[in-house]
């Protein structure tokens, strides 16, 4: 979980700066910016987190699709949704995307732990109660 949270922090701290380089120094509408930020965040955090977090060794083709999957719930859900009706209500646009992250942060934890890599994870821990043969 420790792992998690440095990785989440980073890839989040990253989508902000994106988002407000491109909402604030482009001046692009801010669904657009939040796509962006987000589609920069989530596909460096999806290698950092099979890597250096959930370690995992399966094919990366149906592991990605899965993390499409997640991610596309996320997005519409938490990211897009949550953010632009919070910026409709006069929330500024930074602190709506915090509160939206928050959300998304514990969804993508569950997801990627129990859906993305859980395989890996079952696979492993099959292995290491196999008895030796030979």
């Amino acid at each position: 979980m420790a792992r998690y949270l440095v990785i989440s922090g980073f890839t989040f701290l990253l989508d902000l700066a994106v988002l407000s380089l491109v909402r604030s120094g482009l001046g692009w509408p801010l669904p657009v910016a939040v796509t962006i930020g987000y589609a920069v965040a989530l596909t460096t955090n999806y290698l950092l987190n099979r890597v250096l977090n959930f370690r995992s060794h399966d094919p990366i083709g149906p592991e990605s699709l899965r993390y499409g999957a997640a991610v596309s719930v996320n997005f519409g859900v938490f990211l897009l949704g949550v953010t632009t009706v919070l910026a409709a209500a006069g929330v500024p646009y930074p602190v709506a995307r915090v509160a939206a992250g928050a959300a998304e942060g514990i969804f993508m934890y569950c997801a990627m732990r129990w859906f993305v890599f859980g395989r890996s994870r079952r696979d492993d821990r099959v292995r290491a109660w196999r008895l030796p043969v030979g």
